[in-house]
This record gives C-alpha cells, structure tokens and sequence, in this order.
C-alpha cells in the first residue's frame, strides 16, 4: 500500500470512555429521561430526534 513518506500531523485518535460519569446525571427536566445501552458518540441533531 502507498504511503507518503513525511506528514505533517499524525492522525488523531478517538479516546474511549472509562468509568462511570462524574456529573450530567441530575435530570433538568420532566420526569424521565434517555440512558445509553453501549457508549458511542451521540450528535446533537440524534438527541433531539429522540
């Protein structure tokens, strides 16, 4: 496979999540609210659809 041989900048690594949340778990409002089943990036326009 090609490859250039120099780079500018490396390409960045997406981190992992670790641990149980430290805060955000307090509902603002209503009475209910979304948990996650599996961590996984979630967009803005996701949240709102649900």
């Amino acid at each position: 496979m090609l490859q250039p041989s120099r780079t500018k900048w490396r390409k960045q690594r997406k981190g992992t999540y670790r641990g149980d949340a430290k805060r955000g778990t307090t509902l603002a409002f209503g009475e209910y609210g979304l948990q996650a089943v599996e961590a996984a990036w979630v967009t803005n326009r996701q949240i709102e659809a649900a």
